[in-house]
């Protein structure tokens, strides 16, 4: 019995999918030992933020600096919601996401059709937009620089979005969910056609596919997914202020892609968690260590863009890039030994 289990637990790990998973779901848990619980549920929060940007900018190529527009609807349309409709989390969810990939499907309509810079500078444009919106046309609703509290009942009757533990088990979860979905796309025939797309997008217009449509898909699926990661804000923080849509906030998404690898899931996931250590972890340390050395440190920015600059420089595939080439350049070598 024993054998006959074993062999069926190998059997699943042949599958990509269930050992990408599982790698995730272990790596996690073991984060989560080392870091207070709160400041997990931020990180994988952020790291669904960082998965859907890099779908757009990793796998398709289109760098955009407007996608905290959709986390920030998100974000406002479930606090919103919950401040005005009613205090279930799940339609605030709904309600948040569907305003955001609404927004995303009428202005994709728009921006799919630019390439390079203006592709980039247009986002930007609706993010202000979008910015101005909550400072000032909404003010009456979302309370301008002052931010909006809200607050959800409980999850079937238990779940307490404002418990850490609970927090920390929802994002898991829903993080696992964005993870394994980008995964079985990005391994598609979809995947193969963004990533055509991206590398020369003429000649996949040449063979006949209609580029266009593939584009708009692609930016209402990272956009609803970057929704997706606000909505989940707004629930476990009960407030939303203007930062959670300032265009500012697009910075550390493209930061934390490129630290990781644009176009690898896992190193969406590693930029991530990477960024957050710096943001959260070196202002901490900065003080104390100038207790110790009695001169002023540079502050944690500084450090951040000394880490992109190896990137760029050094490991232009990102860390996880640079992983995986060491690792196929040591195999040939173990396996000639």
């Amino acid at each position: 019995m024993i054998t006959v289990s074993a062999r069926k637990i190998g059997t699943a790990f042949n599958n990509p999918v269930l050992r990408d998973l599982t790698l995730l779901l272990i790596g996690l848990l073991l984060l989560g030992q080392v870091i207070k619980m709160h400041w997990m549920v931020n990180f994988m929060i952020f790291c669904i933020f960082v998965l859907s940007y890099d779908l757009l900018y990793g796998y398709m190529g289109h760098l955009s600096f407007g996608h905290m527009l959709y986390y920030g609807t998100g974000a406002y349309g479930t606090a919103m919601w919950l401040a005005y409709g009613n205090n279930n989390p799940v339609l605030a969810l709904m309600v948040g996401v569907l305003a955001a990939s609404v927004t995303a499907a009428i202005l994709a309509l728009i921006v799919v059709r630019t390439h390079g810079a203006s592709f980039a500078l247009i986002n930007m444009a609706f993010n202000e937009i979008g910015l101005f919106a909550v400072h000032s046309l909404l003010s009456d609703y979302t309370y301008g620089e002052d931010g909006l509290s809200c607050t959800a009942n409980k999850l079937f009757g238990f779940i307490n979005f404002y418990e850490d533990l609970h927090a920390f088990i929802i994002t898991l979860a829903i993080l696992l969910l964005v993870f394994w979905l980008l995964r079985l796309l990005t391994r598609s025939p979809y995947g193969v056609m963004i990533r055509s797309i991206r590398e020369n997008e003429n000649r996949v217009k040449f063979i006949g596919y209609n580029t266009y449509f593939y584009k708009w898909i692609t930016f209402v699926v990272a956009s609803t997914i970057a929704a997706l990661a606000g909505s989940i804000f707004a629930l476990v923080q009960g407030f939303v202020s203007p930062v959670a849509i300032s265009p500012f906030g697009n910075v550390d998404v493209i930061f934390a892609v490129l630290i990781g690898g644009a176009g690898n899931l896992y190193g969406a996931v590693i930029g991530g968690i990477i960024f957050m250590l710096i943001k959260n972890y070196l202002p901490v340390l900065i003080p104390e260590l100038e207790k110790v050395v009695t001169f002023t440190v540079p502050q944690w920015e500084m450090w951040l863009g000394i880490v992109l600059l190896i990137i760029v420089f050094a490991l232009r595939a990102g860390v996880v890039g640079f992983m995986r080439d060491r690792w196929l350049s040591w195999r040939p070598m173990r396996g000639v030994s």
